[in-house]
């Protein structure tokens, strides 16, 4: 159509109407197909369909020999963990004993002979096992305890205590039912045995350690926290684990007057927050935190607190809130007035509140706030399914959620990691908006009429309109319509 007959085309008010209607049309087709576009690149890059989004289960299982190279899981961390090393470039330690029988005097082929060694170690397991610890099992710095390929469920006394190490990697393990216990002698390295009170009872206790990665951990039941870390612990990442059935679930920071947890840095990434949790996902005292794209699904009383002035820098998680309309808020300060925390630096940036869940922001908002509380680009919360669909143990019951044995082992039940059933009536692209397969509609429908007869009625209507105007006389040549 030439250019300068739109200007009296859109003046006449029946094809005024028209115009914006196709213009309309013509917008929402050019959306749907850039929504395609996007949806096809992205499976053309994800032709491999182990990729997920997530960028550390994408970093080493699309490698179907990830088992004859293990220690590259050391080099796909994240966030302020990123530089743990664990046990990389160590020997392969192979334990083949489930036993706990002498905490100073360890059986060689156990996973307390193990993890005291001085040199770097890459811990793996013959087989499932049950490993029931009779006293807190101290690990030694350069260690990575790898439970792929195998059912490893740990409890017990203790039960893990990295104090005053570094590098320390802790993947694929379940943990559970962790009790207090001590008051006798425990080796930490092979030239040291040393009197340990009564222990906590928390699943893994950091205290004065940095570069730290738990990673794809299944964690619940225990008697103190699921996770603290305290006494100026720092550059640790907390990613891809499952939390459940616990009261105070972490604790970042060891007391509000304690100054050298004012540099502590951790990455909370990839996470699920499960069924019955109360508190503390986490609880923070001073420092900087990064909680990032984690999704948490059920809280008792709340999900993030703190004291003592931390920066808690929240980007793309999801929130669902219970049902409970005294239980909407995500945050809680703790034990402090309102006058007194209106300055801490605690901001919720593309999060997605769920069932009326709230966060209480406070700060200056100014990004720059943030710079120290930033360890991982964010991806956004619409994709938490997506990115958390494999958080907890790999390889087969991913929670704790489950009967335990007589023997403190996992019996049953529980899901498998990432076993979501998939939407078979089209095409789902990021935006969550369904496409239809090509060809003949499924359902039978009928395809949806072209723009042709549509503009050859409005053309009719056009002709009777110009010639009603002009008495009877058609001033506009046809073919300029056309």
């Amino acid at each position: 159509m030439p250019p300068s007959i739109l200007p009296f085309l859109t003046s006449i008010p029946p094809l005024n109407l028209w115009f914006k209607m196709f213009r309309g049309k013509k917008m929402r087709v050019n959306e749907s197909i850039a929504r395609r576009q996007i949806l096809e690149t992205t499976v053309r890059d994800s032709s491999n369909k182990c990729l997920t989004g997530n960028p550390i289960d994408d970093c080493w299982q699309c490698d179907s020999n990830w088992a004859k190279n293990r220690q590259r899981l050391a080099d796909c961390g994240i966030g302020f963990g990123q530089g743990a090393m664990g046990g990389k470039n160590g020997q392969i330690y192979v334990v083949t004993d489930s036993s706990d029988r002498d905490t100073v005097n360890p059986t060689p082929g156990t996973l307390r002979h193990a993890v005291v060694q001085e040199e770097p170690l890459w811990i793996v397991f013959a087989a499932d096992m049950v490993i029931k610890l009779k006293h807190e099992l101290i690990v030694n710095s350069y260690k990575t305890i790898d439970g792929r390929g195998a059912n490893v469920q740990i409890t017990g006394g203790g039960c893990i205590t990295l104090q005053y190490v570094s590098n320390v990697i802790i993947h694929n393990v379940h943990i559970y039912n962790c009790v207090p216990s001590g008051n006798t002698n425990i080796r930490s390295s092979p030239t040291h045995v040393g009197y340990r009170g009564k222990s906590d009872g928390d699943g893994i206790s950091i205290f004065g350690s940095r570069n730290i990665w738990v990673d794809h951990c299944a964690l619940s039941h225990c008697t103190d926290g699921l996770i603290d870390a305290i006494m100026g612990s720092t550059a640790i990442t907390i990613s891809n684990s499952y939390f459940s059935h616990h009261d105070d679930v972490m604790l970042l920071g060891h007391d509000d007057k304690y100054l050298p947890d004012s540099g502590m840095q951790v990455t909370i990434a990839f996470n699920h927050f499960g069924e019955g949790l109360v508190q503390r996902m986490p609880r923070i005292r001073r420092g900087y935190v990064h909680v990032v794209n984690n999704d948490f699904t059920e809280w008792q009383m709340y999900a993030i607190g703190g004291s003592a002035s931390p920066t808690i820098n929240s980007q793309g998680n999801r929130y669902t809130a219970p049902d409970d309309p005294n239980l909407k808020e995500v945050t809680k300060r703790e034990d402090t007035d309102t006058g007194k925390w209106n300055d801490w630096n605690w901001r919720s940036d593309g999060d997605v509140m769920v069932n009326g869940a709230f966060f209480v922001p406070s700060g200056q908002g100014i990004s720059t706030q943030y710079v120290k509380a930033y360890s991982v680009d964010p991806k956004s919360a619409l994709l938490i399914d997506q990115l958390t669909k494999n958080a907890g143990v790999l390889g087969g019951p991913r929670d704790n959620s489950m009967s335990m044995s007589s023997k403190g082992g996992i019996t049953g039940g529980g899901g498998g990691g990432g076993d979501h059933a998939e939407s078979t009536s089209g095409d789902v692209d990021m935006f969550g908006m369904i496409f239809s397969g090509t060809g003949a509609s499924s359902t039978g429908s009928s395809p949806s009429p072209t723009p042709t007869p549509i503009l050859l009625s409005f053309l009719i209507i056009l002709t009777l309109y110009i010639i009603t105007k002009q008495g009877g006389q058609l001033s506009i040549p046809l073919f300029l319509l056309l």
